[in-house]
C-alpha cells in the first residue's frame, strides 16, 4: 500500500552549501539519503515529496558540515500482510515467479500459484500447466496476497516478502478473466 506520511530526520548539509539551505535543497538532500530506503514502521521510502519544516543547524565536533532536523512529506510504500496486491511477474525461476509489487519483488512460489503441477520451461522463461495448458512467464500481471513479510531495513534487497495466489479471485488476470467469462456462459445457460 503506498502512503503518504509526514516524517522527520536529520540531514547533513555540507559546507559550500550553507550560505543557501533552502527546502528544495534539504528535499534533494533527503531524497539521496532516504529514497529506496526501507524502514520497519512506514516501509519503502519512494519519493521525498514536500519539505515544511527545516530546524535549526548543528555543528558537531569533527564534522564538516551542519546538521539540520527537517520535517517533510514522504510517500512511502508498505506492504501489509494479508493485503492483496496486483503486479507483474519479473523473473520465473525452477520454484517460482518474482513479482514486482512497487519498489520491492515478492516471491511467488510455485506451490502457491495454482493446484496444478507447473513445469519450469527454462528455455521459455516460465511455468506451465500439462493439465490445462496456462502459462505464467514474464511480463504477465497477477493478482496476489501478501503471506509472509521480512524487511531488513539495512540491505532492503534481501527484504523477502512471499505471495499466494491460490485462492479465488487471485492469479494471473489471464486466468481471471476466462473464469468470469466461464461462469457467465454458465450463468447464461443456466436461464435459457
Amino acid at each position: 500500500m503506498y502512503k503518504r506520511v509526514r516524517l522527520r530526520d536529520t540531514v547533513e548539509v555540507p559546507p559550500e552549501h550553507l550560505a543557501d539551505v533552502t527546502p528544495d535543497l534539504v528535499k534533494k538532500l533527503l531524497q539521496d539519503k532516504l529514497e529506496g530506503r526501507m524502514d520497519e514502521d512506514v516501509g519503502s521510502v519512494v519519493s521525498v515529496i514536500d519539505v515544511h519544516d527545516i530546524g535549526e543547524g548543528a555543528v558537531l565536533p569533527g564534522e564538516e558540515g551542519v546538521y539540520f532536523d527537517a520535517e517533510f512529506d514522504a510517500l512511502t510504500f508498505d506492504p501489509k500482510m494479508q493485503e492483496v496486491v496486483d503486479g507483474e511477474v519479473v523473473e520465473v525461476v525452477n520454484f517460482g515467479a518474482f513479482v514486482g509489487i512497487g519498489p520491492v519483488d515478492g516471491l511467488l512460489h510455485v506451490s502457491q500459484i495454482s493446484d496444478e503441477y507447473l513445469a519450469y520451461d527454462e528455455e521459455g522463461q516460465q511455468l506451465a500447466s500439462r493439465e490445462s495448458n496456462r502459462t505464467l512467464g514474464v511480463g504477465d500481471a497477477v493478482r496476489t496476497r501478501i503471506v509472509t513479510k521480512s524487511i531488513d531495513e539495512r540491505n532492503p534487497r534481501d527484504s523477502k516478502i512471499g505471495l499466494t495466489a491460490k485462492q479465488v479471485g487471485l492469479g494471473k488476470h489471464g486466468w481471471l478473466q476466462e473464469e468470469r467469462e466461464r461462469r457467465q456462459a454458465q450463468a447464461e445457460a443456466g436461464d435459457t
